[in-house]
């Protein structure tokens, strides 16, 4: 979903509950290709859903689309202005300002995740306060969705674990502003 109103890059601390954002990219930073991901890395998938439990998801439509339901264990909400369109088992907001303000009323869940994609995270990451990465060790050439550049605000590690699936090779980096 594309930007649609400007943000002040401090809303996030105007939030009761911490704004994390949750990511697989390439190198290159690609998170897809011809409307899905570049790779299955199933330990990653593990991964995301467990960070995410017990949390508020903020997700654009496509990924939804993708998704086909909303991640288990958590409220999710939708970002669509299509007041027609309704998301079976979710929540919906026609904005990210709006997404936030739900997503922080909503009691018993303690952490908003922004999980994607392309639009939304280039409009929520001067927001978040921590970046789950999975950083792929790998380029995709005919990628045709970004992650937006990252390396320059989020420098502290405050964890960083290899894997690999015996095709890739993938690091999962947990990063804050440095």
């Amino acid at each position: 979903m594309a930007a649609s109103t400007s943000h002040d890059p401090f809303k996030a601390r105007l939030t009761r509950k911490p704004v994390h954002m949750i990511v697989a990219c390439s190198e290159n930073r690609v998170i897809g290709r011809a409307g899905t991901l570049p790779w299955r890395i199933k330990e990653d998938l593990h991964y995301l859903f467990e960070m995410v439990k017990g949390g508020v998801v903020i997700e654009g439509r496509r990924v939804f689309d993708e998704l086909k339901h909303p991640y288990p264990g958590t409220r999710t909400i939708v970002l669509s202005r299509d007041p027609a369109r309704t998301f079976d088992g979710c929540d919906k907001a026609g904005d990210l300002d709006t997404a936030l303000r739900i997503a922080d009323s909503i009691d018993g869940y303690d952490t908003i995740w922004i999980g994607g994609g392309q639009g939304l995270y280039e409009e929520a990451l001067p927001l978040i306060d921590r970046l789950y990465l999975t950083l792929v060790h790998t380029e995709v050439p005919d990628g045709d969705t970004f992650f937006p550049e990252w390396r320059k605000r989020f420098t502290k590690v405050v964890s960083s674990r290899r894997s690999t699936n015996g095709k890739l090779d993938y690091t999962f980096l947990v990063l804050e502003p440095g």
